[in-house]
């Protein structure tokens, strides 16, 4: 029987976490979601031009890389990649499900999504899959890394227009 990771435990270790990201350290993001419904993809089911909603302003961390520059027969090509860490509660707050294709803005720089991870937990359990009898009020998930690589915001059609 497990002793720690209860709903109590993990209130509190939720309640710092929050404090933590919403209240000290406060960085923020912008966070467009693509409308598939409106998105018509071709024959390999790609699309060239995607609708999104947003963006929905939410805290985080920010790992940030480095930038590098890349050369091909088109030119130079800036590149960086940065992940994005976000408290599961705050992004079920705002109503976002994070998705490959994605896009997040941070300092007038848009990245796409390349991977969602979703393996952080309390105490190493996860009570959706407990093996054991009593251990599914154990554990819970609390964080959803997004890794990502800085865009072309004119290949994006995101456009930022002044009032």
């Amino acid at each position: 029987m497990a002793l720690f990771g209860t709903l109590r435990d993990i209130t509190m270790f939720k309640g710092v976490a929050h404090e933590l990201i919403n209240d000290v350290i406060t960085q923020q993001c912008g966070y467009y979601k693509v409308i598939l419904g409106n998105t018509q993809p071709n024959v390999y089911g790609e699309s060239l031009v995607k609708d999104y909603i947003g963006p929905v302003l939410i805290n985080c961390l920010i790992e940030r890389g480095d930038y590098s520059t890349r050369s091909d027969d088109f030119g130079p090509d800036r590149i960086r990649i940065v992940k994005f860490r976000f408290l599961k509660d705050d992004l079920q707050y705002a109503n976002v499900v994070p998705e490959t294709g994605d896009i997040i803005m941070y300092n007038e720089l848009y990245y796409e999504c390349d991977n969602i991870n979703e393996n952080q937990l309390i105490v190493g359990k996860d009570p959706d899959y407990a093996y054991s009898d009593g251990l599914d009020n154990f554990g819970s998930s609390y964080s959803i890394i997004i890794e990502t690589h800085m865009t072309n915001p004119d290949k994006l059609g995101i456009v930022q227009k002044r009032l």
